[in-house]
């Protein structure tokens, strides 16, 4: 069997804030680790039936990326979770929740800047 192996490496400054988050897969085909400015790694417990999750964000990652990345993240997943279950009803809610958050938080982040 093979084994491919996915490093996550977290800078922390004095205060244990991340400063850098660096990745790398043993199966890329890119030598050097990759740069992220957030990440959010989830395991399932079989045994406890809980999430398990690691969520971390360096202090450069902005509002407006953070709005993205968990609009993107929330449309992967209900991907994920058709290719799993095939519940195509609950997929487009939760595809229609994604779209409602993005658009309430790029209102917010507006009014914000005109504050």
């Amino acid at each position: 069997m093979k084994t491919s192996t996915i490093t996550v490496d977290v800078q922390l400054n004095d205060d244990k804030v991340p400063e850098a988050i660096l990745w790398r897969a043993s199966d890329s085909t890119i030598d050097n680790a990759q740069k992220a400015k957030a990440m959010m790694l989830s395991f399932w417990d079989g045994a406890e039936k809980t999430a398990l999750r690691i969520d971390l964000w360096t202090k450069e990652m902005m509002v407006d990326e953070m709005t993205d990345f968990f609009y993107q993240t929330l449309m992967t997943m209900a991907d994920s979770y058709n290719r799993a279950t095939q519940h195509q009803e609950l997929v487009e809610e939760m595809k229609k929740f994604a779209h409602e958050f993005y658009n309430k938080s790029r209102e917010k982040q507006m009014q914000e800047n005109k504050a």
